[in-house]
């Protein structure tokens, strides 16, 4: 697993992709000491070596409410179904409350409508509709394909992917037709969006074994694909080769260049002398595959999820990469400009490879993996759904998903258990998302075979929810096809510390969110934010209060607040 050596970092200050001076971890000479034993320290540091222990990272309160939230959906299904089981996040209705849409496998998919009151016990409605309720399903993405206000699914399957258009009030429409989009006939679980130009946008469509499946699967990967806009609708789609078995790709902006590139995670349980993938995407242009001249490093793991988010506070985003076994985390080696990693997983204490309960000799599985704040404290925290493929023998059968907590150090302590979270169903996909708008992130998580678990998040609180730290939801507008500046960098700016989100569609394991990007404040009771617009223009720092909902908007300029509708609790 590469797990017995490691090297130290020393510290360093360098000036970031926005120009300011910026913590980053350096790369030492030498191998640490103790890594055996599993003693790693290091410090992110500075300037100079801090002193003294940092403050364990506070630990929320989670508790179930999946048979009070009504929510009853299980994802299961045969063998082309181990795989996929995504969630995705949006609101249908426009009430502000995130809905949810569920991947069903042989089971129909399923849309919930969000019934929660502000703050109170999660509820759930479901909402049945021909158009939503497709088998087939391995995961779906919400996006705003037309720019009409009203967000769009995009619906992956073992079978023809499907776009919905959203029509309001939480109904769909099928749009392949409409949009000219070819759904194919492959066995998806992976999908991305960015936007080229003006217009539709472009899609990455993350195909699996190729169809129809031998006896031995001995037909192997098939080719992914992307899908770019030819007129008033899609072309023929490019085929991605060589096709690895891809489980999760995302278009984000690696090194902070402008462009968004396709990076991609895929099985090596099934090709051969194959590697994970990361595509230059220029407009215009064939996409291209990066190379071992360009700096890519090969790296081979049963790529299962994709994460990113600015861990070591450079301003540039760090990638995890879920896995059997151990899990990754990247960072660039060098800087902008080439795109060379290395693992830092194991001194973050990120690699997640075996239970912290259960089977807890035998290696994990784990699928859609989430960095976000769950505690509030300014630090993004790692979520890994964790679960046995099927009846593994040689993985974990008891193996519970992984809730990893951020210290100010740059290190992360495993904490389920303690926020009360732990499930030994077979996970798939997730979703920390702020479902009853208190600025608490909620967790969601899809388990084959069983029923899909939501939990609430009490913050400091036992019984009724606490603030566990301040915390602020940004949405971003801007005129034109790219109406929710998909591309665009949040900044985000409080007791001087300076937090960097890009929008972006795709990654997780099947499925992902469109709506509020959440970010913790710590002790903050104000902030500013900036933000970096698809085309590269940077608007101005602009003064935000903490705990609340702010949209910014291109046009208007100054963030505006947005209050949640009050609704009656359900009694």
């Amino acid at each position: 697993m590469g797990e017995g050596t490691a090297l130290l970092r020393g510290g360093g200050v360098r000036a970031g992709p926005t120009g300011r001076r910026d913590r980053r971890w350096w790369f030492g000479g030498g191998l640490a000491a103790g890594v055996v034993a599993g003693a790693i320290t290091f410090a992110l540091v500075t300037g100079s070596v801090a002193s003294g222990e940092p403050d364990p990272p506070p630990t929320p309160a989670f508790v179930e409410e999946t048979v009070s939230s009504g929510l009853q959906h299980v994802y299961d299904g045969g063998f082309e179904f181990y795989v996929g089981g995504g969630a995705a996040v949006l609101d249908c209705d426009a009430d502000g409350f995130d809905d949810l849409y569920l991947a069903g496998g042989e089971n129909p998919a399923s849309l919930h409508r969000n019934t929660s009151s502000l703050g109170a016990e999660l509820t759930f409605e479901h909402v049945p509709d021909p158009a939503t309720d497709l088998t087939g399903v391995t995961g779906a993405y919400p996006l705003d394909v037309d720019a009409d206000g009203t967000t769009d699914l995009a619906v992956l399957r073992v079978g023809e992917n499907v776009l919905l258009r959203g029509l309001g009030g939480c109904e769909f429409e099928r749009a392949n037709e409409r949009w000219g989009f070819d759904g194919g006939e492959e066995w998806t679980a992976a999908f991305s969006a960015t936007w080229e130009g003006d217009t539709l946008p472009t899609l990455a469509v993350g195909n699996y074994l190729a169809l129809p499946l031998a006896a031995d699967n001995s037909r192997g990967c098939a080719p992914s694909e992307l899908h770019r806009p030819d007129g008033a609708g899609y072309g023929v789609p490019a085929e991605l080769e060589p096709g690895l078995c891809t489980l999760s790709v995302l278009f984000h902006d690696w090194d902070r260049t402008g462009r968004s590139d396709l990076r991609m995670a895929n099985d090596r349980h099934y090709y051969t002398d194959g590697e994970e993938q990361l595509w230059q995407v220029e407009p215009g242009e064939p996409p291209r595959l990066y190379t071992r001249e360009d700096g890519w490093e090969p790296l081979s793991i049963w790529g299962m999820g994709i994460a990113v988010s600015d861990v070591t506070g450079d301003g540039l985003p760090e990638v995890v990469l879920s896995s059997q076994g151990d899990n990754k985390m990247q960072t660039l080696r060098d800087g902008p400009g080439r795109p060379t990693y290395d693992d830092i997983a194991i001194r973050a204490g990120t690699t997640a490879h075996r239970p912290f309960m259960g089977d807890m000799t035998l290696p994990s599985t784990a699928w859609h993996v989430e960095l976000d704040d769950v505690n509030n404290d300014s630090y993004p925290d790692l979520f890994l759904a964790k679960g046995n493929v099927e009846a593994q023998p040689d993985h974990a059968a008891d193996d519970p998903s992984n809730l990893l907590l951020a210290g100010s150090d740059g290190t992360f302590v495993e904490r389920a258990r303690e926020a009360g979270v732990v499930s030994l169903g077979r996970g798939r996909g997730a979703a920390l998302v702020d479902l009853n708008l208190d600025g608490l992130l909620d967790l969601v998580e899809v388990e084959r075979g069983e029923n899909a678990r939501v939990w609430r998040n009490l913050g400091a609180g036992t019984d009724e929810p606490e603030p566990l730290g301040s915390w602020l939801a940004v949405r971003l507008q801007q005129p034109g096809a790219n109406r929710d500046a998909v591309g665009a960098w949040l900044e985000v700016r409080a007791d001087g510390r300076t937090q960097s989100r890009q929008v972006t569609v795709g990654g997780g394991h099947a499925g992902g969110q469109h709506g509020w990007v959440h970010v913790g404040l710590g002790d903050a009771d104000r902030a500013e934010v900036r933000v970096q617009w698809p085309d590269g223009e940077w608007g101005p720092w602009q003064p935000v209060e903490a705990d609340g909902f702010v949209v910014v908007d291109r046009d208007v300029g100054a963030p505006v607040s947005w209050a949640p509708p009050t609704r009656v609790v359900r009694g």
